[in-house]
């Protein structure tokens, strides 16, 4: 049973859906709890990745998505698995791993730090399999992390290249306060053709009183359900995990299992029309599942589909993509119908609202800032002043604007300073009952109209003139700059903004 008292995520006697990078996403996860996996793992997601997303509940597909700036959803979940997966991120920094933990601890059941990953991808920022090099690393690394989260925390490591070393990085592993410690019985060279070393896995199991968890054994050993009973016994480990025995057909995990493969391709693609899967990882994970079949008339329809519904129809499941987005639509329809205009709220002495910068929404080169700005100067007003701050937890920004001594601010955060900035000037413009410049809106005067229409070739003197008049509103625009607003949550200056950092 995975749960304990308290509620915490228990370790002893499971077995789980091991972290494998492109196959452990949400779909392949809950077909492994449906199968009967105690606990899912999802894939390794990188630190510095997740330490840029935020954080958004998606209320149409009822998930929480933690999206990357560029838009990308790193890592989806839900309420069905909310008590039975483990986060693994690979880090190799204890500050930025505990950032990112906490980012996503109220929406998962433990966290997990890859320390067995061989591949560069993961061992060239020195995390993964880099890390069993450092110990005082994984040391720093791992306290950090259970002084700071209030769930359950791990960590999986391949075995060194003797076994006193393995028990003693286990041992100090132990040390950390780590709930449970998963053990790749392979050396960070060896790869999956090689035999899995059942004795290190065992002497581990001895030597420490956390609960160790055997994984390897997909290639030789386990093959059929009643084969994991026996994995846990040669390595006399309190767990299991397995990988590529789950990803080739995730029912191994019953009792019956494994059952047809066609029929578990089948329910896995259900998953992944359900909670709208990047087709490409959808593809990838039944690639896997087709194994010596990936050639055949199937494997080539798979392959050569672009979205989930060329995959439907490869699987003769139109009619269920089908239904599947009329209630998804449907759900969209409700929640735009159901929602109110927003009101302004009053926090202190600034007027907010729950407001969002969508750029698609506006004109190329038209902003709502540059419609504050020129309605202040029509107004003989001083130029408006923003104010923004950034939290640490998700590197969300937040801006305040002040105009005419009053201020404004959206209630929600935005991805970049520039956007909170935006929203901010929306939520002014609205209470105030100005234009604000979207595309459809009435011409209000406020920018030259020539701007507005975009005639910007630069062919002319006139529209020379204009090209410096809008130099002169973004220029004013962005001089002045921020200062801190703290309103009692945990914030830092915004910085100047640039890219960012890579993995």
């Amino acid at each position: 049973m995975a749960a304990a008292a308290g509620g915490r995520l228990s370790f002893s006697n499971i077995t789980a859906l091991a972290p494998m990078v492109r196959v452990g996403t949400l779909p392949m996860r809950l077909l492994a709890l449906d199968y009967g996996a105690d606990v899912v793992y999802c894939e390794e997601l990188i630190d510095i990745k997740m330490a840029q997303c935020h954080r958004v509940v998606n209320a149409v597909l009822e998930t929480v998505d933690f999206v990357a700036p560029d838009d990308r959803v790193m890592f989806r979940t839900c309420e069905r698995e909310k008590d039975r997966v483990v986060f693994q991120m690979g880090t190799a920094d204890p500050d930025r791993a505990l950032t990112v933990a906490r980012l996503v601890e109220k929406d998962v059941a433990a966290i997990d730090v890859n320390m067995g990953c061989p591949k560069e991808y993961s061992t060239k920022g020195g995390m993964g399999a880099a890390l069993l090099s450092h110990p005082d690393k994984i040391e720093a690394i791992l306290k950090k992390l259970v002084a700071g989260v209030t769930i359950p925390v791990t960590c999986k490591i391949r075995i060194l290249p003797s076994l006193e070393e393995t028990v003693s990085l286990v041992r100090r592993i132990e040390k950390t306060g780590v709930t449970a410690v998963a053990v790749h019985g392979r050396f960070k060279e060896e790869r999956p053709r090689h035999p899995v070393h059942c004795d290190y896995i065992q002497a581990v199991a001895q030597a420490v009183s956390i609960p160790v968890i055997a994984n390897g054994g997909s290639l030789d050993l386990v093959k059929t359900n009643a084969d994991i009973e026996e994995f846990r016994m040669a390595t006399g480990a309190s767990s299991v995990m397995l990988a590529r025995a789950a990803m080739w057909n995730a029912s191994v995990f019953t009792s019956q299992g494994p059952l047809p493969v066609d029929k578990v391709m089948e329910e896995y693609l259900k998953y992944a029309i359900r909670y709208d899967n990047n087709a490409f990882n959808t593809k990838y994970c039944l690639c896997q599942m087709l194994r010596d079949k990936v050639e055949s008339p199937l494997g080539k329809q798979v392959q050569a589909a672009q979205t989930n519904a060329d995959i439907s129809e490869a699987y003769g499941l139109q009619e269920f993509y089908q239904q599947t987005q009329e209630q998804l639509q449907t759900r969209r329809d409700d929640l735009k119908s159901s929602s109110q205009p927003d009101q302004p709220i009053m926090d202190g002495d600034v007027t907010t609202m729950a407001v969002k910068f969508e750029r698609r929404e506006y004109p190329p080169q038209i902003t709502p800032k540059m419609f504050l700005l020129e309605w202040s100067r029509k107004e003989k007003l001083e130029q408006p002043l923003y104010e923004t701050v950034q939290r640490s937890q998700d590197r969300g920004f937040q801006s305040t604007v002040t105009v005419a001594e009053k201020k404004y601010r959206s209630s929600l955060w935005e991805k970049s300073k520039k956007f909170a900035e935006q929203a901010a000037a929306i939520v002014c413009l609205r209470i105030l009952g100005i234009p604000e410049g979207r595309i459809g809106e009435e011409d209000s005067g406020l920018v030259c109209k020539r701007k507005r229409e975009g005639k910007m070739n630069g062919a002319t003197e006139e529209d020379r003139s204009k090209k410096r008049h809008v130099a002169d509103i973004l220029q004013a625009t962005e001089s002045s700059e921020p200062a801190v607003v703290t309103n009692g949550l945990d914030h830092k200056p915004a910085a100047p903004e640039k890219q960012p950092e890579g993995p």
